[in-house]
């Protein structure tokens, strides 16, 4: 089975641009940004809950928790938000037309209800697409993820944590080589 596409740079901020025009803009950007700036998996990104990002001081938080129940492996585990993606959650909660009590979905449907894994996949492979994306699908955000800490001398427990594998083969396999990235480690020498 052929592995979900990596964007470049260009590409993703390409994806970004075209993700701006669509209709429910800021909660298709906050979609993508869980999964490549945390490396959610998509059934993961649909059960996050306004509870899981935001304090009860209403501050957005630093780290949420996965519970067994929604992870792949059925292991529960912490996810960091760094800098970036709080400041995209505090930009998708000023976008919202009205408050929401904690247990609700933090992404809505157009209906106003929780997306299942299903429908958040097909989403954002519709974003993917528009953007003239072939080959990325709702993992190449896990992807671009686990690809960018390797690249970045993250130690490979660490990535295997963060990704909530249990196996650090299965956390070999999501990292995405290039010819430019093999040329800039030549480089170094």
């Amino acid at each position: 089975m052929k592995q979900a596409r990596v964007l470049t740079e260009i590409e993703f901020k390409r994806l970004l641009a075209v993700v701006a025009l669509t209709k429910h803009a800021g909660r298709n950007r906050l979609a993508l940004m869980l999964s490549h700036l945390a490396g959610l998996r998509v059934g993961e990104i649909a059960t996050l809950t306004v509870r899981d990002v935001v304090d009860g001081d209403g501050m957005v938080r630093e780290q949420l928790r996965l519970s067994a129940e929604v992870t792949k492996g059925g292991h529960a585990r912490v996810v960091f938000l760094n800098e970036k993606l709080r400041r995209e959650i505090e930009k998708h909660r000023s976008e919202w037309q009205q408050q929401r009590h904690v247990g609700m979905p933090l992404l809505l449907t157009q209906k106003r209800t929780a997306f299942s894994a299903n429908t958040l996949c097909q989403l954002l492979g519709q974003l993917y697409r528009s953007a003239g994306l072939d080959g990325a699908t709702s993992h190449s955000g896990r992807r671009w993820f686990i690809t960018r800490l390797a690249h970045s001398g993250v130690s490979p427990k660490v990535i295997m944590t963060l990704a909530g594998h249990r196996n650090l083969t299965t956390t070999q396999r999501y990292i995405d080589v290039r010819d430019d990235m093999m040329k800039a480690a030549v480089d170094l020498l």
